[in-house]
């Protein structure tokens, strides 16, 4: 490991340097992927410092002591030294075991969201703008940028189905767990006798692809506009502003609705086009690793029941790492983080099991 580390060290070394030569900053393609290497070791750099620092103490402190002659004092401080040092080493190497972890290439990456309602109906419709809702505020909190980029609702409020997009710094990291279904138990408003009903929202998350991960030839692309207003069909209205975009050889569509502009649309529907096309060539990639598959938490199966919202009793349960809560309200509130770290943490130590095991 600590080869391996300071390799690291040396190239992080070289990545600084390369960024400081005027010739690299002018072409933004190579400064943007220099930019990237460099923040994805920054953290194992500053780490591993730490750690050399701590373990020289260690040594600096083991060494007074071997050599005898100290006062009662300097023993006692010696021996205190020894202690700490020993232990922060000791945590230290522990968090380089997990940055030294296979990064997911999709962490840093913008996400596209999918949130369609399951059996249920209006109720299903229901929690799924609660979701909405819940994502929105975590969003919101860790300073991301959300925007809408489809949206079917009900007559009450509910939500059919919607895709929506989180810009920001790590914002995959954080959401690429929820992929799933995901169970409410809650009285419905309109249930008379106050019963608690059992429905089912799907999620879907997907990392935003840019054209740089994921190039369609326009070829295999069947472009349609119908009326925003409408229930769809291809129209000569010149006001016509919803677009639906089929990819021909694998039969995705995606449909998209902006009264304000058709353009603006195209653009929006090109991007979830991209990412869901991109997620199955990574799901197809990751089908032949099985070795991997095991070492996750659980990133893509949309037939899996990931988590139960419980609202009699005020519990969220998290059934793929045995997490259980009673603060739901606070955490449809958008308050995931307890959550969301403890997601991470699972996949952390599963994924260091499966590489002591190898």
């Amino acid at each position: 490991m600590f080869e391996k580390l300071s390799l690291i060290e040396k190239r992080f070394e070289e990545i600084s340097h390369k960024m400081m030569d005027p010739a690299v900053f002018e072409d933004p393609a190579v400064y943007r992927d220099l930019t990237i290497e460099h923040n994805a070791l920054s953290e194992i750099v500053s780490c591993f410092a730490e750690y050399k620092k701590a373990l020289a103490q260690f040594e600096e402190a083991k060494e007074m002591l071997s050599e005898g002659g100290l006062d009662a004092e300097m023993k006692a401080l010696a021996s205190e030294q020894l202690d700490e040092s020993r232990t922060l080493t000791e945590q230290l190497r522990e968090q380089l075991r997990i940055l030294l972890l296979p990064k997911d290439p999709n962490d840093q990456k913008n996400v596209i969201i999918e949130i369609r309602g399951g059996a249920g109906g209006e109720e299903a419709a229901l929690f799924a703008h609660s979701l909405f809702r819940m994502y929105s505020m975590y969003a919101e909190s860790e300073h991301f940028t959300i925007e809408v980029l489809s949206l079917n609702e009900t007559e009450l409020g509910g939500i059919k189905e919607i895709s929506f997009s989180v810009s920001g710094a790590g914002a995959y990291s954080k959401f690429k767990f929820e992929s799933g279904v995901h169970r409410v138990q809650r009285v419905p408003e309109t249930e008379s006798q106050g019963r608690v009903h059992t429905s089912t929202v799907t999620v879907a998350v997907l990392p935003e692809a840019e054209e740089v991960d994921f190039q369609i030839d326009p070829a295999d692309l069947q472009i349609d506009t119908f009326r925003s207003s409408g229930a769809g069909g291809q129209h000569i209205n010149k006001t016509e502003s919803a677009i639906r975009i089929t990819h021909l050889p694998t039969g995705t569509v995606v449909e998209c609705q902006d009264e304000r502009s058709q353009f603006k649309n195209k653009e929006k529907a090109m991007k979830v086009l991209r990412s869901r096309l991109y997620e199955q060539k990574v799901a197809e990639q990751n089908a032949q690793i099985a070795s991997e598959r095991k070492s996750q938490v659980g990133t893509g199966d949309r037939s899996e029941r990931i988590r139960t919202y419980n609202y009699p009793q005020g519990r969220l349960t998290d059934h793929r790492i045995g997490f259980t809560s009673y603060r739901l309200a606070s955490m449809l509130d958008g308050d995931l983080n307890e959550l969301f770290n403890a997601l991470i943490t699972a996949d952390q130590a599963e994924k260091l099991a499966s590489a002591e095991q190898e």
